[in-house]
């Protein structure tokens, strides 16, 4: 049972397999300056939950409360905000990666962090967004300048990234070609996307060619490949280190341009994702909904790499009803 004190949280105090996250008791947290205290509604679950959870990546703290996908309802605001009030319904992504912390009953993140909810859409779908959204947001837009008619291939195309990033780059006026397994085809066709390869059967590199920008959630071969499909003056943003040491050069012979992004809090892009989303032009597809307490089974689900889509947690508010 919970007070105006304490929050149910999941948490962890080592790194393992799921079974170490635990439901815990700790304080509310209460916003500082440029803060918005958050009511969690529904969180995402992401890839990059269960890497930290079971090792450690950018965060070596414990306890651990992991989480930044977030939508919610303000409860208060800190010193200076302006941008929202209480009783706003917001969603957002905590700052990546130090200010996590969204997989409980309430979190305090910058203002900034955060857009408004928009009205068409619940906060299941709308946890499911932020970071995954930002993140093929800030890789094709921000990072690649997507223009209507280049050509972009898109790896990875019915995953959490993927299958946001297929319907951004087709709302900016794309030819999107999208790698995924042969039983996903259909629904990576029904995001937009032009031509679907079965990664499992086909090199990408004997069908997609003159490629102005690729998406390559996964590094490793598949980035060091994906180089040769590139015309020149394309571009490959990656969302994980390069493996190959001379990538620099033979993207150079090339003429091509290779970019590592990680995914920063933003205030502009959560709302040009907003707009998106009210024009009817991006959506999330929710593979699987969890309450707050079976977190542990959303990572094991999600470790399993046969999810199309998102995860997410239902933490609070109506939505508690549709979790499974």
């Amino acid at each position: 049972m919970t007070n105006n004190a304490t929050m149910r949280a999941i948490s962890q105090d080592t790194h393992g397999t799921p079974d170490v996250l635990k439901e815990v008791l700790i304080p509310r947290p209460t916003p500082g300056p440029s803060q918005i205290l958050v009511a969690v509604r529904a969180a995402g679950v992401n890839p990059t939950d269960w890497k930290h959870r079971s090792q450690v990546l950018f965060l070596d703290r414990m306890p651990l409360v992991l989480g930044w996908d977030v939508s919610g309802v303000v409860e208060a605001v800190g010193y200076g905000v302006t941008l929202f009030k209480p009783g706003d319904e917001v969603f957002g992504m905590l700052p990546y990666p130090y200010g996590v912390g969204s997989h409980a009953e309430y979190v305090t993140a910058p203002a900034r962090a955060f857009a408004l909810k928009p009205a068409g859409i619940d906060h299941v779908q709308a946890g499911a967004l932020p970071l995954a959204a930002l993140t093929a947001y800030q890789a094709l837009v921000d990072t690649a300048a997507v223009a209507p008619g280049q050509r972009v291939l898109v790896h990875a195309a019915a995953g959490g990234v993927g299958h946001l990033a297929v319907q951004i780059a087709k709302a900016r006026g794309a030819y999107v070609i999208g790698t995924a397994s042969a039983p996903k085809h259909d629904f990576v066709r029904s995001l937009g996307a032009d031509e679907v390869i079965d990664y499992r059967t086909t090199d990408f590199r004997d069908v997609a060619h003159d490629i102005d920008v690729v998406l390559d959630p996964m590094s490793g071969e598949t980035r060091a490949r994906s180089l040769e499909v590139l015309r020149p003056g394309g571009v490959l943003v990656s969302l994980l280190p390069p493996t190959d040491p001379d990538e620099a050069q033979k993207a150079e012979a090339r003429g091509v341009r290779v970019e590592t992004l990680l995914v920063e809090a933003d205030h502009a892009g959560m709302s040009a994702v907003a707009d998106l989303v009210a024009a009817g032009s991006l959506r999330a597809h929710v593979e699987a909904t969890f309450p707050l307490a079976e977190a542990a089974k959303a990572h094991a689900l999600g470790e399993t790499d046969r999810t199309t889509g998102k995860i997410v947690l239902v933490v609070g508010g109506s939505e508690a009803a549709q979790a499974s």
